[in-house]
């Protein structure tokens, strides 16, 4: 078992930065990939960036490359994504998932363990 504890979210102005950490507890937590999801109302849960277990290789959605940064301290069990230049379209719960599989899935059908999800807001 793996339990994942989000925090980080706000509300922010369009243009302003957040950063969310992922809490990790649990067996071997800091073997596994993980990555960064989040859902807006009426809409699907989509990816948002990955890392693998080592922190070495890192993978974006195009939406949000060259703005966020996802990054992992093992030592802490936590995972980060700090968040710049936000967008109104950035708003929504921001998840953190665990997948046994390589940090290069983004199909939230292969990660196993969520985090409930932090708050994201961005006004214009």
């Amino acid at each position: 078992q793996v339990q994942l504890v989000e925090s980080g979210g706000g509300l922010v102005q369009a243009g302003g930065s957040l950063r969310l950490s992922c809490a990790a507890s649990g067996r071997t937590a800091s073997r596994y990939a993980m990555g960064w999801f989040r859902q807006a109302p009426g809409k699907e849960r989509e990816f948002v960036a990955s890392i693998s277990w080592s922190g070495l290789s890192t993978y974006y959605a195009d939406s949000v490359k060259g703005r966020f940064t996802i990054s992992r301290d093992n030592a802490k069990n936590t995972v980060y994504l700090q968040m710049n230049s936000l967008k109104p379209e950035d708003a929504a719960v921001y998840y953190c998932a665990v997948t046994p599989s390589s940090y290069y899935n983004t199909v939230p059908g292969e990660y196993d363990y969520w985090g409930q999800g932090t708050q994201v807001t961005v006004s214009s």
